[in-house]
């Protein structure tokens, strides 16, 4: 590779990678690619709409829009395993098939694919699920994002005390499923005759979404749901806790380190 080369590859790299840029934000370049993958997800989205697919303007609109999306992107991830090599660890052929497997490169390379499995394809059952695989590409989004990178950071920060919580959540899922299975079962045999029957009513109300099918109907049981669903409130209150101090530590780190 020649020094005009090297110099455009490291100006490629500027604009791609977001280590590479030093201005605020986004690059350009970044920017035109994160406004494609909305632009993409949404299209993906309204293709899933028979009426508006009905429409043959509208089916070759999404049709040239597909194909559009097919070739920038596969076009931007050969230029991002190209410019790869600008860091240390990814030089060299080695180095390109390492990038190649690292999770970033693989939600590229998932989202590009399908494009092409279904372009003039038919409505086929596993053509419309390739389809979907392409709203993969709203993950990418975090690539570009400062705040999903803290978030990750503080999940990983917060992994003792987030699957403590997780456990106590469960212990206390399946004790509620237990209980009413134990109270409720002789009198509702189709909804807690069984533990995994009950747990369906732990679930809807330990997440407090209480879907209303299924209720516990003697005393006892009710008095059981009442103590379930406070405590449910609690547990939901854990973890967004925790998350909550984690990304207040992590933004504070943040600011300091660029003050």
């Amino acid at each position: 590779m020649n020094e005009r080369q090297r110099m455009f590859r490291a100006r490629t790299y500027r604009q791609l990678s977001v280590k590479g840029w030093r201005g605020h934000g986004l690059s350009p370049c970044n920017t035109v690619v994160v406004a494609l993958i909305a632009i993409a997800v949404i299209v993906a989205i309204l293709e899933t709409e028979p009426r508006i697919m009905a429409d043959p303007r509208i089916a070759k609109a999404f049709h040239a829009l597909n194909l559009v999306f097919a070739v920038v992107f596969t076009i931007e991830y050969l230029a991002r395993l190209w410019i790869a090599g600008e860091e240390t660890r990814y030089q060299g052929l080695r180095g390109r098939l390492r990038y190649a497997l690292s999770l970033p490169a693989i939600i590229d390379l998932l989202a590009v694919i399908p494009f092409y499995l279904t372009l003039g394809a038919d409505d086929a059952f596993i053509l419309r699920l390739l389809r979907l695989m392409r709203i993969l590409a709203l993950a990418r989004l975090g690539e570009f994002s400062e705040a999903a990178r803290l978030l990750i950071r503080c999940v990983r920060r917060r992994s003792y005390e987030l699957t403590l919580s997780f456990s106590v959540a469960m212990a206390v899922l399946i004790f509620a499923a237990t209980a009413l299975y134990l109270v409720e079962g002789h009198a509702q045999p189709d909804a807690f005759g069984s533990i995994p029957r009950a747990l369906w009513w732990s679930v809807a109300t330990l997440t407090t979404v209480g879907y209303g099918d299924v209720y516990p109907v003697t005393v006892l049981g009710r008095v059981l749901a009442g103590i379930t669903a406070l405590a449910a409130i609690g547990l939901i209150a854990m973890p967004a806790g925790i998350l909550a101090g984690a990304f207040s530590d992590a933004f504070q780190d943040n600011r300091r380190r660029k003050d």
